[in-house]
């Protein structure tokens, strides 16, 4: 039987009046690629802060590891290995490539930090090369690659990833999405939201869709990724 790692149960999150996540359920599995997919404002940013404790909840219930985390911090549960990359990058524009990824160690205290570091230019040889430059300088494609490299310097148990591919290049996208699957193909564990919704599908296990606040289907993502209704309202055909 598979180990869950992340459960969500009934998930509710509300704007003031206004209720952007209605009642979502999911799962994530020890080893599994999960891909969390949807149009712009379905609700998946949002889910995704709640999860890690930046968004509160209203309703729902949230285990990770076996244990509720509702209403934990987001520091308390990069410690316990739930990190996220953030929609937008949120590189520290006036650090250097190598302090950004000392801050994703910011929560350990290790000595094998300097290690980590090598582990992720063996990764992203890119940041190698620029190990010295302001992350506020580089492009976005490569301020992308430092954020994920930043979230692997946390050690991660379960990584989840707010649409990695957003605002860059198809050359980049392609790049991005090698990266996600070679991550996952070192043994961490993934929850991919993905506006692109077809390279998302082709990389994950399982998919979940999400429309207007909800779940809407799920299910093994090969079959997802044929499915008439996905492919009409997500793949333009």
């Amino acid at each position: 039987m598979a180990n869950t790692l992340l459960k969500v149960s009934g998930l509710k999150v509300a704007y003031g009046g206004i209720q952007a996540v209605k009642g979502v359920s999911f799962e994530v599995n020890e080893g599994e690629l999960v891909s969390l997919i949807g149009a712009n404002g379905a609700g998946k940013t949002t889910t995704l802060k709640a999860v890690t404790g930046i968004q509160p909840v209203a309703a729902g219930e949230i285990e990770y590891l076996g244990k509720s985390i509702k209403g934990q911090g987001a520091w308390d549960l990069v410690k316990q290995g739930l990190v996220m990359v953030p929609e937008g990058r949120g590189v520290f524009s006036r650090m250097s490539i190598t302090e950004n990824l000392q801050m994703g160690a910011f929560v350990r205290n290790d000595r094998e930090i300097e290690v980590d570091i090598e582990k992720v230019f063996g990764i992203f040889p890119r940041l190698k090369e620029r190990r010295n430059q302001l992350a506020g300088t580089m492009s976005g494609g490569e301020q992308q690659m430092l954020a994920m490299g930043r979230a692997l310097m946390a050690r991660p148990k379960v990584l989840l990833m707010d649409e990695p591919s957003m605002g860059l290049s198809p050359i980049m996208v392609d790049k991005i999405f090698e990266v996600v699957n070679e991550i996952h193909g070192r043994g961490v564990t993934v929850l991919l939201v993905e506006q692109n919704a077809s390279r998302a599908l082709q990389l994950a296990t399982r998919g979940y869709v999400m429309d207007s606040g909800e779940v809407t289907m799920s299910g093994n993502a090969k079959t997802l990724l044929n499915d008439p209704k996905v492919r009409a309202a997500y793949l333009g055909e």
